[in-house]
């Protein structure tokens, strides 16, 4: 783990609508996959103009998402950018109190979940090109429980605790060496009532 934030928490509308807007979401994602970019590697990844992503970066930025990084090449006309924490917490709880933020949270929480099927899909699309040992092992489950609430916010708790468990093993190895067969992996776990 980094000296960086490990979830830094979002509670104002104005840094959620920073974060909520469809290409700022890639560049984010992009930037947390790489770690350390420019604006001209993340305009390769997102098919953009490096002056539009340069700007997008720069409102990241703005709210705290990102932050300047170590230059990783001798060139210094380029700059590199880092996530500003290992990751982000967004609670419902915190977008309640009135009519408008309520909407921002809804409206953001339904490009995160958008964008995250849309790379379900990728993989869908290219799981052919995958090995059949990567196959086996993407999960691919539902689980239809009946919980209280608390029940429901403890399985999240246990959750995280152990996708975080796997992603310091996984960060450990690779800073030690161990990359062979190691690949970046998407989990997302959704929990939510539902009524017949």
């Amino acid at each position: 783990m980094t000296d960086r934030e490990r979830d830094r928490p979002i509670t104002d509308v104005g840094t959620l609508k920073a974060l909520a807007h469809p290409l700022r979401m890639k560049l984010y994602r992009g930037l947390c996959i790489a770690d350390r970019a420019t604006a001209s590697q993340l305009a390769d990844q997102v098919d953009e103009a490096v002056s539009l992503v340069s700007y997008h970066l720069r409102k990241l930025a703005e709210h705290g998402l990102i932050e300047a990084a170590e230059p990783q090449s001798a060139d210094g006309r380029e700059r590199w950018w880092q996530p500003a924490s290992d990751g982000i917490a967004i609670r419902d709880l915190d977008f309640r109190d009135a009519p408008e933020k309520a909407a921002a949270h809804l409206a953001a929480t339904r490009l995160f979940h958008d964008q995250r099927t849309g790379l379900y899909r990728r993989y869908l699309d290219e799981r052919a090109t995958w090995s059949t040992e990567w196959n086996a092992a993407a999960p691919d489950s539902e689980s239809l429980l009946r919980l209280t609430a608390t029940e429901l916010d403890e399985l999240r708790a246990e959750l995280l605790a152990l996708a975080r468990k796997y992603d310091e093993l996984g960060r450990t190895a690779e800073a030690n060496g161990d990359t062979e067969g190691r690949e970046h992996v998407a989990l997302h776990v959704y929990g939510f009532p539902f009524r017949r």
